[in-house]
């Protein structure tokens, strides 16, 4: 049986009303005067409010899925993926709202290849940037401290002291350098696996900030692939670095778990939690790491974490990764 098409439904159901409303003016025993009496008037107001209503009742049922389709169009996020309309019955409308969900599907599925290959190249131009930073800036400036010692054991007061003040500065520096260097390119996680990355991280984290970190890490957690394990250290590294610059905390809770066949991390602060504010690039380049491995991730405002004051609902980053072994 063919559908019938939203056109002729809605004629169908304007013909109904008005043939209802022009079958009562022919048989009812109502009779219009000149000039028109209250009563007459009152009865032929009362019949049009109900054919309005009616017919707005039955319009509102018709083009609801419509009214649907608007709404998530206003709202859908290509980073919270599997939002779709249920698609009821037949013709045009369920027929628009299932080509609607099969092109948030393909939107979905371009932006995850294409937010991929943008991650791996820049992971790609971080290794790169590293590499470079680790050859040729960091050696130079070794070369500088050991030639600044050289000439600060043969010189004289006050040369000398004036030589091993530049001598501490560019010792200094060159300890930058190499923090810089670990956080583009984490070598601990190559070395030594995720859980010593991320305790590195933390450690390293509360010596530059001043912060506490808590730390609680399962001592048997699946070994995943790199590129999950990467994902979970730039989550974390992000969680962190939001948790110094824009929420005041003061106290961080770093965990790492497995659960129901995932591996969970998850960062709690006590600070002044998300607010209003939209999302910034930090929070969003997480939400585009997460897909890339199929993880969820969850970032939410809290009351009662152990990590929360009182004077703030804090934040709780949530990363729930699907925990298939890396294959050996």
């Amino acid at each position: 049986m063919t559908s019938v098409s939203l056109y002729w439904r809605i004629f169908g159901l304007n013909a109904v009303v008005l043939g209802s409303a022009t079958a009562l003016l022919l048989w009812a025993p109502v009779t219009v005067s000149v000039p028109v009496l209250l009563t007459e008037a009152v009865i032929l107001v009362g019949g049009l409010g109900v054919m309005l209503v009616a017919n707005a009742a039955l319009l509102r049922i018709g083009l609801a899925p419509l009214d649907r389709v608007t709404r998530l169009m206003t709202t859908v996020d290509l980073l919270r993926p599997g939002q779709r309309l249920p698609v009821r019955g037949g013709g045009e409308v369920a027929e628009l709202v299932s080509t609607f969900n099969s092109m948030l599907e393909r939107l979905e599925g371009e932006r995850a290849a294409s937010s991929a290959r943008a991650i791996l190249a820049q992971e790609g131009e971080r290794r790169r940037i590293a590499q470079e930073l680790h050859d040729e800036v960091g050696q130079s400036m070794t070369a500088v401290l050991l030639a600044l010692k050289r000439a600060s054991d043969e010189a004289s007061e006050p040369l000398r002291g004036e030589l091993q003040q530049a001598q501490e500065i560019t010792r200094e520096s060159l300890d930058e350098v190499r923090r810089l260097v670990r956080r583009l390119r984490p070598g601990v996680l190559d070395d030594l696996g995720l859980v010593s990355a991320v305790t590195s991280l933390a450690t390293e984290f509360a010596t530059h900030t001043g912060l506490r970190v808590l730390r609680r890490f399962d001592s048997d957690l699946p070994v995943l692939d790199h590129e999950t394990e990467l994902v979970i250290y730039r989550v974390a590294q992000e969680s962190l670095t939001n948790a110094a610059r824009h929420a005041e905390a003061r106290c961080v809770e770093v965990s790492l778990r497995g659960a129901d066949g995932l591996v969970v991390l998850e960062v709690n602060d006590d600070g002044r939690g998300l607010g209003a504010a939209r999302e910034g690039a930090g929070l969003r380049g997480m939400r585009e790491r997460a897909l890339l491995i199929g993880a969820m991730l969850d970032i939410s405002s809290p009351r009662g974490t152990s990590a929360t004051s009182a004077s703030g609902n804090g934040t709780r980053v949530r990363l729930s990764v699907p925990a298939v072994r890396k294959q050996s």
